[in-house]
């Protein structure tokens, strides 16, 4: 097993999904009925936001205590969005197809939260270099 130590949160491969999925839900959500729905539209984008911030933000952060805790509210953000998606599903505003791909990706980004927090539980590492494994 090979191991990276992270230079930039931008290294950080939950960091660069996370920025794909905005994207997504950026263009998802300004089309058609969506974009009319200004409430779920602004949780739905303001959480995905939450994702790469609280990654970002964990990572600057001194100690691997404290990244493991914005970990933990990104993560918590994965779960909200798909919360999010169901609400857009019932409403029309996205068909099964898109929610299905939207709730994978969310799915996937949540895995690899939950193994950055696992691997640094388990590491040694205590300070602002942080390695995963790759």
């Amino acid at each position: 097993m090979i191991m990276a130590t992270f230079k930039r949160f931008e290294d950080i491969d939950a960091w660069q999904q996370a920025r794909e999925l905005t994207r997504e839900i950026y263009r998802v959500t300004a089309d058609g009925i969506f974009s009319r729905d200004l409430a779920l539209c602004n949780q739905i984008r303001r959480a995905s936001i939450s994702i790469m911030s609280n990654i970002a933000e964990g990572y600057e952060r001194s100690g691997t205590n404290e990244f493991i805790h914005f970990l933990s509210i990104a993560k918590g953000s994965t779960g909200e969005i798909k919360s999010q998606l169901y609400i857009a599903l019932d409403q029309n505003y996205i068909d099964e197809q898109k929610h299905e791909q939207l709730s994978g990706r969310l799915s996937h980004i949540a895995g690899m939260i939950s193994n950055s927090m696992n691997y640094l539980r388990r590491s040694s590492i205590r300070g602002t270099k942080y390695k995963a494994e790759t």
